[in-house]
């Protein structure tokens, strides 16, 4: 048996199920594994399976609380989430005309039944490419784990085992092995138990985090210096450059010398500016006689009759020579990660098979955290991040799908899926569209910039006019403000299950049917975003945007202004704006710096009306000793009472010198008038602060304060909170006030639409302003904000 190495054996101990969890008979095994998830297997021979397979690596869970009445014939198993009944030694048998069945499971918590051969119809979707959207018929694809009948199941009976050296084979027996999560409305603990069982997510570096760059076309070294030149003098952060294949030469996988006369030297001068290389490798083409390594390649492999020695994923030699001779060398000189390009939908477990060797081969020691690139092969994709949309056609129909095909990862317990701001090719390219994909790009887990080569695909922010450009450069930078933030929601999402991205249509079902909010996501714990998808109305210069926020009280992230939940909005942004939302008693620590490092200096946005706790989660962000505990978790803690807010910070677990001894903060209260009492400490010690009204925040500055010991921040005024709701007719007037007419129309225009007139009489008033000279397509803009009015 070969030998792959330590990194990928696999643990067998923790697929066998506890015992007292069984209940099996001649031909059956029932496994219960927790309240909500209950393992189906059925064998002829009574033959079953305890090795670890392709998506499941964990069995032993902690049996919970059930019931079970049995006789020779029927078996009636109950926890407080389903009861299973079961006509024992049977096969597995369901009718989709009668619906029955003689294996059932009631799902208390929304009473209904599951049995077997259930089509499961109300599955929704996860996604899989852009261009392969409705080309795949795997099922994993078609449904995911979500679905609003409560309950879901993956059949694990066609999958792999691993043998204990990390070599992939077939099962021994052919057999029926169903994994049914009965979770009713629970769905979040069902993701809990879909991770525990099938691994939870990796951590990604937190650099996967910043800006990244790919495109498509012949890089040199003096190319790529002016590249990163004109984004440092923009100052615009730039954290991931990602070489497509380009990089090396034509059908092996030397470095082009040409272009790159000493790749080291160009990844250290990468590194030095913080910069993490990513190259594109496509190991499926096979070994070829003109590459460098050939020879040696033959002590391991035999070439085929063309003298080319073929990629066979399946086989451990092949995996061993490839990661040695072409991925352990790149390594050594600094490449950071990989993408794993060549995707084929009808290879899919080829393609999987290589995303589980390059990620753990990267992931056998402490001092590096693996990340690779690579498109979802439908098997616990959660485990091997980041997962590529594919590439997608330039234009608004991209835009329109990408919300809904980021948040849709999270029906396969998915969170980290890049696409590429603006399309990948074709299409035609404007400002607007590139401005709406960064800001989109912006509140995403992942911002790539990406395409394919030509110089007349612009992606350099520089490139557009100044408008564009200065829009896009404040949201590239907002992004690494973001990081702090991002960064602890990403280990709250290795650490406890809980996705990143979540779509609405988890908190209101009634909305995955509706368009107008279908694409809409919660980001993390506090924010919510409600993409702009569609072009503006070129007179008004304005997008009308229809949106729907969930329960509660929310604040817009970048003005302030506050919204009632549970209710639809329909408000007019400009280019510059973008809906994204906090919710009451937020905290999120945005970073004053342009880095994916742990910062200094802290802006820390407090959004008022309740008390809460957040934990800022940090480590060195690059490596795996945040696993012997080698992280940081600071808690903050805000205080809510009307006009006395308290902040108080502090470490409270992990170890101090994973950031710098002293940081700064900017504790900023927003919506809130002046404070006229002050008091700030650390521990029982007044310090120096610095307090001021910033627009409509009110700040408490301090400088220089010990990461060991708490920070308490203590704020009274009077009437101290703003109300400030927005109004839709704060934008109407706004647009009004923007459009080229007469002054004396205007008054006229205003008198009618903020009238107390029904709709339609204030239609017919609108028309007749075209006899006191209204131009006609003014009129036409009136009616339509009147036919918005009507609508929300």
């Amino acid at each position: 048996m070969y030998n792959l190495g330590d990194q990928f054996k696999v643990n067998y101990e923790r697929c066998i199920a506890d015992k007292n969890g069984v209940i099996q008979g001649e031909k059956y095994r029932i496994t219960l594994l927790t309240e909500r998830l209950i393992r189906l297997e059925y064998n002829e021979e009574g033959i079953f399976e305890d090795r670890p397979t392709q998506l499941v690596v964990n069995r032993m869970f902690n049996v919970p609380k059930f019931d079970i009445k049995q006789d020779d014939y029927y078996i009636e198993l109950t926890t407080d989430y389903f009861k299973l009944l079961y006509a024992k030694n049977r096969p597995f048998k369901g009718s989709l005309i009668n619906k029955k069945s003689n294996l059932r499971v009631k799902v208390l918590k929304t009473d209904k039944t599951w049995y077997y051969t259930h089509p499961e119809a109300k599955r929704y979707n996860g996604p899989f490419t852009i261009l392969a959207n409705k080309k795949n018929n795997n099922p994993l694809y078609r449904n995911g784990l979500y679905s609003i009948d409560g309950f879901a199941t993956i059949d694990d009976s066609n999958s792999k085992v691993f043998e204990p050296t990390g070599a992939l084979k077939a099962r021994d027996k052919k057999s029926v092995d169903v994994y049914l999560f009965a979770y009713g409305k629970d769905y979040k603990e069902a993701l809990k138990d879909y991770f525990e069982l099938t691994g939870y997510p990796a951590l990604i570096p937190r650099y996967a985090l910043g800006n990244w760059w790919n495109k498509n076309t012949n890089y040199n070294d003096a190319s790529l210096k002016e590249l990163l030149t004109n984004f440092e003098q923009e100052d615009i952060p730039l954290s991931v450059l990602l070489l497509s294949d380009k990089w090396h030469k034509k059908d092996d996988f030397d470095w082009n010398n040409e272009h790159f006369k000493s790749p080291k030297g160009m990844i250290g001068y990468l590194h030095q500016k913080n910069i993490k290389l990513g190259l594109s490798i496509n190991p499926r083409i096979g070994f070829k006689s003109t590459s460098s390594k050939y020879e040696e390649m033959k002590q391991y492999l035999k070439p085929d009759k063309n003298a080319v020695i073929p990629f066979n994923v399946y086989d451990p030699k092949t995996i061993d020579a490839y990661l040695k001779l072409i991925i352990h060398p790149l390594d050594n000189i600094g490449v950071d990660f990989y993408q794993l390009d060549g995707f084929d939908m009808t290879k899919l477990e080829e393609g999987w098979l290589l995303d589980h060797y390059q990620f753990n081969d990267k992931n056998k020691d402490l001092k590096t955290r693996p990340l690779i690139y690579t498109n979802n092969n439908l098997v616990a994709a959660h485990r091997y991040p980041v997962t590529y949309s594919g590439k997608t056609v330039v234009g608004w129909d991209a835009l329109k799908e990408m919300p809904t095909f980021i948040s849709s990862g999270a029906n396969m317990g998915i969170s980290f899926i890049s696409q590429d701001v603006g399309g990948y090719f074709k299409g035609i390219e404007e400002n607007e569209l590139y401005e709406r994909f960064v800001q989109l790009g912006t509140y995403s887990p992942i911002l790539k910039f990406g395409s394919d080569e030509s110089k007349y695909y612009k992606k350099e922010p520089w490139r557009y006019n100044i408008k564009s450009y200065s829009i896009v450069k404040q949201y590239l930078q907002q992004r690494y403000k973001l990081i702090p933030y991002l960064y602890s929601e990403s280990y709250r999402y290795h650490k406890n299950g809980i996705n990143l991205v979540k779509p609405l249509y988890y908190d209101v079902p009634e909305m995955y049917d509706d368009d107008s909010f279908k694409t809409e996501y919660f980001l993390g714990s506090e924010l919510f975003i409600a993409p702009i998808i569609k072009p503006k109305d070129i007179l008004m210069d304005r997008s009308i945007h229809k949106f729907y926020l969930p329960d509660g009280i929310w604040f817009d992230l970048s003005s302030g202004k506050k919204f009632l939940g549970s209710r639809r909005y329909l408000l007019f942004y400009e280019d510059d704006d973008y809906p994204a939302f906090a919710r009451i008693g937020s905290i999120i620590p945005f970073s004053e710096e342009l880095t994916t490092k742990n910062p200094t200096s802290f802006d820390i946005h407090i959004f008022p009306g309740k008390s809460t706790t957040y934990n800022l989660y940090e480590d060195d962000g690059e490596t795996n000793l945040y696993r012997q505990g080698s992280y940081l978790i600071t808690t903050m803690q805000y205080s809510y009472s009307r006009d006395n807010y308290t902040f108080i910070l502090k470490a409270t677990e992990g170890r101090s010198d994973v950031v710098a001894p002293k940081r700064s903060y900017k504790v900023r209260f927003r919506n809130t008038k002046e404070m006229n009492e002050v008091s700030v400490y650390f521990n029982s010690e007044k310090i120096p602060y610095k307090a001021y009204v910033d627009n409509l925040d009110f700040v408490v500055e301090v400088k220089d304060v010990p990461i060991v010991g708490q920070l308490t921040v203590n704020c009274k005024g009077t009437n101290v909170m703003m109300e400030a709701f927005r109004m839709l007719n704060d934008d109407i007037q706004s647009i009004l006030d923007d459009l080229k007419i007469e002054t004396l129309l205007k008054e006229q225009i205003d008198s009618i639409i903020f009238s107390n007139m029904s709709i339609s009489k204030k239609r017919i008033a609108i028309r007749k302003l075209r006899n006191k000279g209204l131009e006609s397509k003014y009129v036409k803009i009136f009616l339509k904000l009147l036919e918005y009015i009507s609508q929300v």
